[in-house]
């Protein structure tokens, strides 16, 4: 790991992470000083996508025109290009079309005009206690990313009043019982993806890897579950920006490690996902159990995901399939996790 600093010859940046920054957002503490350093990372990569795309259709003029409008924003309008470069689900584009592109296949390149049109939903300002927050509800767009469930929209202007006031009870909650996660969150999550609930109506969530920003989430009845829910996926986006920046264990394998929230063996790389993003859910709890709301469930779920993510981190560093820097993430982890209610 390396402090981020010097160009390559493409004049992108060259990311790496300090290791009190490392330490800190293995332990879920990083805020929104580590969630500058990762959406910094974000940016270069998707720049990079776009620039591999340039270079693989140099005759698509549809394209051409479209990256040229891109570059110059770069120039004139940082804010902007940093925008359209962030919409989430640009990375999942650009990286299938690249690949779609190299295997010889037919791809329309001119959609990236559509990510630097605005998009067509308002932001919905959230504030409380000083601190704001501004999502876009994305409930109307063409998905390009696979959240495991199928998407809720579009809305009708009921459904999205609902959700509205659902994250408005949600903020309340993570700004005044969880404040560090709440600033994170605001710091990284731009984009609420409405889900259709699972078939027994339970509430769902989701983040995708390739889309960084968003969280996918169906409508639940209680506040608290949804900033529940904003924490966990908030962690698992954080996880993948950082692994795109430092390889923490080896390319997957078969799926042979238990984890101890499911039945079905996982492999490295979703066990270290899900180890991550149930020390969110401890920590949550924990803190709810201090001061929260419904005390009773939140130190019987305090003491479920605490156990669960002590049990998933040991077989971490059981499994053999970590770095060096894995080791190093997954104790700082667990060491987290143990203090937890101390």
């Amino acid at each position: 790991m390396a402090g981020t600093g010097g160009r390559g010859a493409d004049g992108v940046p060259r990311h790496g992470v300090d290791r009190a920054t490392f330490r800190a957002i293995a332990a879920a503490r990083g805020g929104p000083e580590a969630v500058r350093l990762l959406r910094s990372g974000q940016v270069s990569k998707r720049a990079l996508l776009l620039l591999a795309l340039r270079r693989a259709a140099p005759e698509d003029a549809g394209y051409r025109a479209a990256y040229t409008e891109v570059r110059a924003s770069q120039r004139t309008d940082r804010a902007r290009w940093e925008a359209v470069l962030l919409r989430p689900e640009l990375d999942a584009w650009a990286a299938d079309s690249l690949r779609a592109r190299t295997a010889g296949e037919a791809v329309r390149l001119d959609a990236l005009r559509e990510f630097l049109r605005p998009p067509a939903a308002e932001p919905v300002p959230l504030e409380c206690d000083g601190l704001r927050w501004a999502p876009v509800i994305d409930h109307a767009g063409q998905r390009r990313v696979d959240y495991g469930r199928p998407p809720a929209g579009p809305l009708d202007a009921r459904e999205l009043a609902a959700w509205h006031t659902a994250l408005a009870g949600a903020w309340r909650i993570l700004v005044r019982r969880h404040r560090p996660y709440a600033e994170a969150v605001a710091a990284c999550v731009t984009t609420i993806v409405p889900l259709r609930p699972a078939p027994g109506g339970e509430a769902v969530s989701a983040a995708a890897r390739r889309a960084y920003g968003a969280v996918a989430a169906s409508l639940p009845g209680d506040p608290v579950l949804l900033a529940l829910a904003l924490v966990h996926e908030f962690l698992h986006l954080q996880l993948g920006a950082l692994l795109d920046l430092v390889p923490l264990h080896r390319p997957n394998g078969a799926a042979v490690h238990h984890a101890p929230w499911r039945p079905d063996p996982r492999p490295v790389g979703a066990l270290l996902q899900g180890t991550y993003a149930h020390l969110g859910v401890a920590d949550f709890w924990c803190a709810e159990r201090s001061g929260g709301a419904g005390v009773g469930r939140a130190g019987e779920e305090f003491t479920r995901w605490r156990g669960h993510a002590l049990a998933a981190g040991t077989i971490l560093l059981g499994s053999g399939e970590l770095t060096v820097h894995g080791r190093e993430f997954t104790e700082e982890l667990l060491r987290t996790v143990g203090a937890l209610g101390g």
